[in-house]
């Protein structure tokens, strides 16, 4: 996989430590977009779920998974790490039903398989429907909050 994340067309290799320093610091210093395929790219995705009411951003796991929360709760995990990922929360019907219609879904890596699909972003996935995946995760994890949190939202 090849990344570029400068005019320059700067490769950034994974494996280092001070790569992925350096793609952090891009993104939360300069949000300088880190392209992935023809489609998806971190910053899109960013941008997108910190567009959501209540949600923040972190690193709460290691420097390779972002983690994106609502009120607290968990509805979406993002590798950065060897083959962009996205892990997102799904009903559990639908899950079984998108893994069977896109190879690049699969269950979730490290999470309830039942509830949660892995998603390979390698540019062969519409945004749109990447987006409404995100949504659905959003919208899951909201309708689980208690009343008086959702009624801030």
């Amino acid at each position: 996989m090849q990344a570029f994340l400068s005019p320059d067309a700067k490769v950034i290799d994974f494996r280092k430590k001070s790569s992925f320093l350096f793609l952090k610091l891009s993104l939360y210093l300069h949000n300088t977009p880190f392209q992935i395929g023809e489609n998806m790219n971190i910053e899109l995705i960013r941008e997108y779920c910190l567009g959501k009411p209540r949600v923040t951003e972190s690193f709460p796991f290691d420097e390779v998974t972002l983690v994106f929360k609502v009120a607290g709760k968990i509805f979406v995990l993002l590798n950065l790490d060897g083959n962009l990922s996205i892990n997102l929360k799904c009903d559990p019907e639908k899950a079984l039903e998108l893994r069977e219609h896109y190879p690049e879904v699969r269950p979730g890596y490290h999470m309830n398989k039942r509830l949660w699909n892995t998603v390979l972003l390698d540019g062969t996935l519409d945004n749109d429907m990447v987006k409404s995946w995100i949504d659905d995760s959003y919208n899951l994890v909201v309708a689980k909050l208690p009343k008086n949190v959702r009624e801030k939202l």
